[in-house]
């Protein structure tokens, strides 16, 4: 085998593989001799075939089978020699121009690039703070109030007030017309409780069971609806029936019903403090790392393999396409998604993931054994079983893999804040829990 290795523009290579045809000619023989010991052909016993029969039959596809094999692993040979990190598949062709009695390829694929990073030390980055207040556990807990609460019928005189649950019909027209979606009947909703539009939820507001009323409702141009966005319409409504919501009382009842160890008012303060604080840690935590991977792609110089853009932009592709499947919608599989949509978030993934890794490799970074034990049991403690979790995670290295990458960037992270300009700010309890 002779290897040819020809430099392109930024980082294509080609590859040109010359093989013997008499060497692939014996191996396509020998397979069809082990192919013809069990294939069954109409009037000759198995194993009986006449080794012309099974060469008619499927000598086009050995032969393909061979050549592809011998290919690739004489690629293989060449790249290792060559000492080429290959990003991708490579794109093979066939020459029409070979030496006598050879077989000659062309292997077309990008490299790896090589990574500049930046200096961190001239990186200004902000990394945030949250506590957790007694005020953010008085409202957890409110939370927790509203999930576990009842309701029971109103008086037929009483009108609807905030944090009721009433069940009305409604039916609304736009120029008279009925739309999509504009018709229900004992619909349930929550007063107060942004469910329905705010025009809406006004205008049931101090109404009686069986009052019936019509009001305009102008829907918001970004409306999720496009056909009735921007439009006025208007609605018939009639109450059915009102509910008063009934909140438990916070005592040491409430708190068992929590399932909390110490049911205790002081241990359902602890319970909830120490729930938010753990949330406050991943979030802070996935807040910083994006600060310090949004400064690594910023100051980082490199080329990017257009192979491994593509392949992401298709696994971005079909993450979308399984998102609409698993949302209801029809033929979700075969969903037209124009590639360019996913392309900046593919570029940046591929840039992201060529810097870290450069950065892991050159400052050993790697995620270190207690430090994935760690992690696990971090994660498991918001579980009832933490054990079981933990056992369900160390059981499958798919998932090791994950927690392996979270820990890797969270070094990452930790590598850089320690030698960036770092800009501390304290963000507000609520403003880190909004946020995207």
């Amino acid at each position: 085998m002779a290897v040819q290795v020809e430099t392109l523009e930024k980082l294509e290579r080609r590859i040109t593989l010359t093989l013997a045809a008499d060497t692939i000619q014996g191996e396509v023989e020998s397979r069809l001799k082990r192919l013809a010991r069990t294939v069954k052909a109409d009037g000759f016993r198995p194993g009986k075939v006449p080794l012309s029969v099974v060469s008619q039959r499927y000598g086009y596809s050995v032969q393909y089978e061979v050549v592809n094999d011998r290919v690739g692993q004489a690629f293989n040979e060449a790249t290792n020699e060559a000492k080429l990190r290959v990003a991708g598949a490579p794109k093979i062709t066939q020459k029409e121009a070979a030496p006598e009695g050879q077989l000659a390829f062309d292997a077309t694929f990008e490299v790896y690039p090589e990574v500049k990073l930046g200096d961190l030390a001239a990186a200004e980055i902000e990394r945030v703070s949250t506590e957790v207040t007694d005020a953010a556990i008085d409202r957890t807990i409110e939370i927790l109030r509203k999930q576990r609460r009842s309701f029971g019928l109103r008086a037929a005189d009483q009108g609807a007030v905030e944090t009721d649950r009433v069940t009305i019909d409604f039916e609304g027209k736009i120029d008279g017309e009925p739309f999509a979606g504009g018709k229900a009947e004992a619909f349930q909703f929550i007063i107060g409780e942004g469910q329905m539009l705010e025009q809406f939820d006004q205008a049931v507001r101090g109404m009686k069971v069986g009052e019936s009323k019509t009001f305009p409702l102008q829907f918001p141009a970004d409306y999720q609806g496009p056909e009735v966005a921007g439009k006025e319409a208007d609605f018939l409504v009639t109450v059915k029936k009102i509910e008063a919501q009934n909140l438990p009382t916070v005592d040491e009842g409430f708190a068992k019903t929590l399932g909390i160890k110490d049911a205790t008012l002081d241990g359902l303060r602890a319970d909830v403090r120490k729930n938010l604080e753990r949330e406050v840690k991943f979030r802070v935590m996935a807040r910083n790392k994006a600060a310090v991977m949004d400064a690594l792609a910023r100051s980082a110089e490199l080329d990017l393999p257009k192979a491994l853009v593509t392949t992401e932009t298709e696994r971005l592709i079909e993450g979308a396409r399984a998102d609409l499947k698993q949302r209801g919608v029809k033929d979700a599989e075969t969903a037209p998604i124009p590639a360019e949509i996913f392309a900046p978030q593919a570029e940046r993934r591929v840039r992201l993931g060529l810097v870290v890794a450069e950065l892991v490799r050159q400052n050993s970074l790697q995620a270190k054994p207690e430090q994935l034990q760690k992690h696990i049991e971090e994660l498991s403690q918001s579980y009832e079983k933490p054990a079981d979790v933990m056992r369900w995670y160390l059981g499958d290295r798919q998932r090791m893999a994950e927690v392996e990458a979270v820990v890797i960037e969270s070094n990452v992270t930790d590598f850089v804040l320690a030698r960036a300009k770092v800009v501390d700010k304290v963000l507000p309890f609520d403003e880190l829990m909004t946020a995207a």
